[in-house]
C-alpha cells in the first residue's frame, strides 16, 4: 500500500517552538526564501505579514497539536525547483538567525533538515 510522505513535517522540538511563538503572536505562517546565509532558513512571521504572489509556491499546511488552525508552510518558486525532490523537516537549534523570524529573541533560529524522496 503507497502511503504518502508529507513535503514538510516539524520535529518535536519545532512543534513545541510554534505552539509557544502562537500563543504570543497569533496565527503563524513559514516562509522559505532561496536567498543566501539567513535568506535559506525558513522563517516564522505572524500569518499575512509576509506577502506571497506568484513566485511562491505553498508546500504544506502543517497541523500542530494544540494549534488551532494550520501554519502554512510557502517557498520561493525557484528555490521549489532546486528542492522539489526533497522532503523538508523543520528543526529548532541554538543560536541566533535572522531578526526578522518571530522565534529570533527566544535564543533559537529555525533549521530546514532535507533528504531526497522519489521523484
Amino acid at each position: 500500500m503507497y502511503e504518502e510522505i508529507p513535503r514538510v513535517a516539524l520535529t518535536p522540538a519545532a512543534a513545541e517552538l510554534v505552539r509557544r511563538l502562537r500563543e504570543v503572536h497569533g496565527p503563524l505562517m513559514f516562509h522559505q526564501s532561496g536567498g543566501c546565509c539567513d535568506g535559506s532558513a525558513p522563517m516564522c512571521y505572524p500569518a499575512g505579514e509576509f506577502r506571497t504572489g506568484g513566485s511562491d509556491v505553498l508546500l504544506a499546511e502543517l497541523e500542530v497539536e494544540g494549534v488551532a488552525e494550520p501554519v502554512p508552510f510557502w517557498m520561493s518558486r525557484s528555490q521549489f525547483a532546486a528542492w522539489c525532490h526533497t522532503r523538508l523537516v523543520v528543526d529548532v537549534v541554538p543560536g541566533r538567525g535572522s531578526g526578522f523570524s518571530l522565534e529570533a529573541p527566544e535564543g533559537v533560529r529555525f533549521l530546514i533538515r532535507s533528504r531526497v524522496v522519489g521523484a
